[in-house]
């Protein structure tokens, strides 16, 4: 990753469309880095899910800003990120993955589930919570994501009390977990696998959070 940090250092202190024209292999060379990265990490992926992103590049997202509704008018960003995406409607969620100069890290789980699905996981939370908090409360996931991310409501959603005893869990919009890397980590050789193991670690979650999306209150499959 070092071609990348190094384009990345250069890009953040010359944000312009004129300097950026004038590196462009220093952009390619790093888009190339990036693509080998993802790719292998697919590669990775493919042996513990199922993930229908076809390539690693096709999992990249474009370094190019969208500045119209921005006061920030810089056109590009200072980090390179994708997203891989579970395949069929039993394996619900997806993973993202970030690489910057201030950090490294990834992020999993539901980042903008719809209302239909968003009010399903709400009513089956207030039915039954028991599931999620194991996860939650697991000391594998506690040292490896910490705590359960995401916009949450100030007060209660609509239909539900704000005394409910899961009122914690139903005020959240979204259902995210995230990792941080070291810059040690990042550089190493290792580090599609090191990425790949974490992606892993997040399956109880995931797989608790698709029970709940793929059943209904009974436990019968939708499907």
């Amino acid at each position: 990753m070092q071609t990348t940090l190094s384009f990345l250092s250069d890009l953040a202190q010359n944000n312009n469309r004129d300097w950026f024209q004038a590196n462009k292999s220093a952009y390619q060379a790093s888009h190339e880095e990036m693509i080998a990265f993802a790719d292998q990490l697919l590669k990775e992926m493919n042996k513990h899910d199922v993930i229908e992103t076809p390539t690693g590049k096709k999992s990249l997202n474009r370094i190019y800003r969208d500045v119209r509704f921005k006061k920030d008018k810089t056109p590009y960003k200072t980090h390179w990120g994708g997203g891989l995406y579970r395949a069929g409607d039993e394996r619900r969620g997806s993973y993202y993955y970030h690489i910057g100069l201030e950090g490294s890290f990834v992020m999993g789980g539901f980042f903008g589930p719809n209302s239909q699905d968003l009010l399903h996981i709400r009513n089956q939370l207030a039915q039954y919570a028991d599931p999620l908090r194991d996860v939650l409360e697991s000391p594998d996931f506690k040292k490896t994501f910490g705590t359960l991310l995401g916009a949450q409501l100030k007060t209660a959603p609509r239909g539900f009390e704000k005394d409910h005893p899961e009122i914690d869990l139903l005020r959240y919009k979204q259902f995210m977990i995230r990792h941080d890397f070291t810059r040690e980590q990042m550089l190493s050789s290792h580090f599609p696998k090191t990425v790949s193991e974490t992606f892993r670690k997040m399956r109880p979650f995931l797989d608790c959070m698709t029970e709940m999306l793929t059943t209904d209150l009974n436990g019968i499959s939708l499907y």
